[in-house]
């Protein structure tokens, strides 16, 4: 009889616990048979706040697994989308003049880079290391030139980091469920990754995820993780202003949405007489309501991205922006204000990520766990002792 081969995942994100597994059919492909949501309880503020309440959510649900698959668990992947994580980057460079780049030069610039986090961040963790930039003679490379002759060698490397703190307690969660963390990810990685696959031609990108009450932007440079800002503001925004500034509460400014028309053809006209049931009419034009959302949806683009001081750098190369807007009330309504706003005026080519990605981010993920990630430079949770040692093989062997 054929082994099954299944993998658990449990994503932690600011709203829930989704318990998914993902069957390797074989090399080629991979499928969910099974993902739930259950809402997060025992974090708040990115932290664990009552180990018994999620220890008891962790274990129920992973034995009614194991008896309706009628298989066993022994270790799982952790996605987080929360928690006190960071990401660094840091450069070591080597003076050639002239001689040849030996793997040994190299070795030296990893081995510092990574005792350098080690010493200042001494109270974190590292999930992740990325390989996101090779220059010599001011000249990118796509490889690794070891061999090559030159004057001066940049490497650069990203570091994403988690708090010891909570790297501990997920890992206790999990023992105490008696399995091993085979890998943590992070979340907003394999979203980087799943747009790169995506497209062959695609290293580079902005991705910026719009919620109701939270948004964020995460930067991919050269297929690699390289930086995330979270936000604590999102769509919501757009529907405080309208409530301002015409004096209508927010549940009768989403029904109006909702059910009034606000093509082109009719923003000259008034608000409709029979949405005021419960409260005085007011003479409001559709296309105050409309001018109030563009206002705050350019505003919400420049705060994100276009005048945010840490992106500012990396704007500069006009790469690629997706844009994923999770509530479907402002994505039905708006589209076209953020279209127009988040191309900066069609300055930036720029995708509307469709919400039903679910299959291909397991699937990716899976793939991350099972092969690795072309320019991540070490896979996940490691013993210390051996960190340096798989980094080197899988660098140069």
């Amino acid at each position: 009889m054929k082994t099954k081969s299944l993998n658990l995942f449990i994503e932690i994100n600011s709203f829930d616990f989704i318990f998914v597994v993902v069957e390797r059919i074989d090399d080629n492909y991979s499928k969910i048979i099974f993902k739930e949501n259950i809402p997060i309880q025992g974090i708040e503020d990115n932290l664990i706040i009552d180990h018994n309440l999620i220890l008891k959510i962790f274990k129920e649900k992973i034995y009614s697994l194991e008896q309706n698959l009628d298989f066993i668990f022994k270790e799982a992947i952790i996605i987080i989308d929360n928690f006190n994580y960071s990401l660094i980057s840091f450069s070591g460079f080597k003076k050639l003049n002239g001689s040849q780049l030996l793997k040994e030069n190299i070795t030296y610039i990893l081995n510092f880079l990574k005792s350098q986090i080690n010493e200042i961040e001494n109270r974190k963790t590292i999930l992740h290391i990325f390989n996101t930039k090779f220059t010599l003679d001011d000249k990118e490379m796509v490889n690794l030139p070891i061999g090559l002759f030159g004057n001066f060698y940049c490497h650069e490397l990203s570091f994403f980091l988690l708090d010891n703190n909570d790297y501990h307690n997920l890992k206790k969660v999990l023992r105490d469920c008696n399995l091993k963390i085979k890998k943590i990810i992070s979340k907003n990685f394999v979203e980087g990754v799943t747009l790169i696959k995506s497209d062959s031609k695609l290293n580079n990108l902005f991705k910026i995820e719009i919620s109701e009450d939270y948004s964020k932007v995460i930067f991919i440079e050269n297929s690699s993780l390289k930086y995330i800002q979270d936000f604590k503001f999102g769509s919501n925004l757009i529907i405080n202003d309208i409530s301002k500034v015409t004096g209508l509460n927010i549940d009768l400014i989403k029904n109006i949405l909702i059910n009034s028309d606000f093509s082109e053809k009719n923003l000259e006209e008034l608000v409709e007489k029979n949405f005021f049931k419960n409260n005085n009419y007011r003479k409001i034009s559709k296309k105050l309501i409309i001018d109030v959302a563009k206002a705050r949806i350019e505003e919400l683009s420049e705060i994100i991205l276009f005048k945010n001081i840490n992106t500012k750098f990396f704007l500069e190369k006009k790469i690629p922006i997706f844009l994923k807007l999770n509530d479907s009330l402002i994505l039905q309504k708006f589209i076209n204000p953020f279209k127009l706003f988040f191309s900066y005026k069609d300055d930036y080519s720029l995708n509307v990520i469709d919400n039903d990605e679910i299959e291909n981010f397991y699937n990716n993920a899976n793939d991350i766990v099972q092969f690795g990630w072309k320019k991540e430079a070490v896979p996940i949770i490691l013993e210390k002792r051996s960190i340096l040692a798989r980094l080197f093989s899988f660098l140069f062997d």
